[in-house]
């Protein structure tokens, strides 16, 4: 049997077979649900979903699943054109989530400078796709796989098939792939040409010999983010059994400094506390809320997500939420922490710090709330990792290790392609070196400083 894909403008094809558990809970469907329902997916948000579903069909079948659209300048008609065809797909493998974008908002990987290069030329670099989980720069798996399939060169190259086909009826410039997984950014870099082709290209013209044209390439980028470990060396790599046996392992001069953040908050008179699942109160959610809207009103900003939104979280999916509260003396909500975790039973099970925001200005309270708060919860559930959100190099000093996500690209237009592909070359460059130079600064002391992996 082959793997063919078709397109779809809706999420029925949920319910055609059994699908994996994700990696993590920003998969879910339930997450995927709550956005939708709430307005932070859909054309009025910009993020207007398409899905390529992969699936098997019989070699006698028929070659193609899509039923292509006429090219029109009306995106939102070319999206609802997308595979009306009634088509039975009996063999569900896998799905990826594609989203016609008219601007960047909300992705975490920037492409600013390709969209002005367009512009300089007079080029339009809109619309263009993005696969990614909307507002969350969080590595993990962009693949729904059905119960029973794994990864594969066949379903990645079939799926991308499916994007760049979006992409002609569409007329996108480009397609995105934020924060995959090492395995799909290996898989997909091994199974079609990259910039590493394109560069022996343009070095063969040069020289004057002869050379084959290469279709559209991969193109990776790679970016640094911190990721705490609850591993003590000391101790055969087990998990550390209190806060203080991970402020054992760092330099005098760091713990110092953390015991002296976390005095300061107390000495302000400030409660911290943490929260769990159905015990987060709708009151809760409504002091978390007016603290988070904070975070974009000092900004000038609207929030990305509503109240609605979270609200829909705690009816679906409270077994993944912890909230952290810090209470003034008079024991009001001065500022909120909402994270989301893993299953403990899960392989990397890991804590995710997503969401923040405080009434007030209050001295080291944002790294008492986003950052120790998560890490006593982390040891105390037996959590493998905390993941606290992106950027940051005031992560690196209180012992988040710096770690690669990875993002993949593709560029329709030729004319542009030798000179991104060089940009990402250069760029994975820059950040090896920006990466190793991180993981120098760390706080450990010798005796538990991990080893630097290039790899990682």
């Amino acid at each position: 049997m082959s793997l063919q894909y078709a397109l779809l403008n809706d999420s029925s094809w949920q319910s055609q077979t059994d699908w994996q558990t994700p990696d993590t809970p920003f998969m879910s469907f339930a997450f995927w649900q709550a956005l939708a329902d709430t307005g932070a997916i859909g054309e009025q948000a910009g993020w207007l979903p398409i899905f390529v579903l992969v699936h098997r069909v019989a070699d006698s079948q028929s070659d193609s699943s899509i039923d292509h659209a006429d090219h029109s300048e009306n995106h939102s008609e070319n999206h609802s054109a997308i595979n009306e065809a009634a088509q039975t797909v009996t063999h569900p493998v896998a799905v990826l989530p594609v989203f016609l974008k008219g601007h960047h908002r909300g992705e975490f990987v920037f492409d600013h400078s390709w969209a002005e290069a367009y512009a300089r030329y007079g080029v339009d670099y809109y619309p263009r796709l993005v696969t990614s989980v909307p507002y969350t720069p969080i590595t993990g798996q962009r693949l729904w796989l059905a119960t029973g399939e794994t990864l594969t060169s066949d379903i990645i190259k079939t799926a991308i098939a499916g994007v760049d086909d979006i992409a002609q009826q569409v007329g996108a410039s480009s397609w995105h792939g934020l924060f995959i997984t090492p395995e799909l950014a290996k898989i997909a870099t091994a199974s079609m040409p990259t910039d590493i082709d394109i560069a022996h290209l343009l070095a063969a013209q040069d020289n004057g010999l002869e050379s084959t044209a290469i279709d559209v390439p991969i193109l990776e980028r790679q970016g640094c983010q911190f990721l705490w470990q609850n591993k003590d060396l000391l101790q055969d790599c087990q998990p550390f059994a209190d806060f203080e046996a991970f402020l054992a392992t760092l330099k005098a001069k760091k713990r110092k400094t953390i015991r002296a953040e976390r005095r300061k908050v107390a000495e302000q008179g400030i409660i911290c506390q943490r929260k769990c699942g159905d015990a987060i109160t709708d009151e809760d959610w409504k002091a978390f809320y007016h603290c988070y809207v904070m975070t974009y009103a000092v900004r000038g900003q609207q929030p990305y997500l509503t109240i609605d939104f979270f609200m829909a979280l705690a009816a679906t999916m409270s077994e993944h939420l912890m909230l952290a509260q810090a209470l003034d003396a008079s024991g009001e909500i001065i500022a909120s922490s909402l994270f989301l975790y893993d299953n403990h039973h899960s392989e990397n099970a890991t804590l995710y710090g997503r969401y923040w925001g405080a009434l007030g200005e209050y001295d080291s309270l944002h790294f008492e709330l986003c950052y120790y708060q998560g890490i006593e919860f982390a040891i105390e559930q037996g959590l493998k990792y905390f993941d606290p959100g992106t950027q940051g190099e005031h992560k690196l000093v209180r012992g988040f290790i710096p770690t690669t996500t990875h993002s993949i690209h593709r560029i329709y237009d030729p004319r542009f392609v030798p000179a991104i592909a060089n940009f990402c070359a250069q760029d994975r460059e820059h950040m090896a070196q920006y990466r190793q130079q991180a993981f120098e600064a760390l706080p450990f002391n010798a005796d538990n400083m991990p080893a630097f992996d290039t790899n990682q």
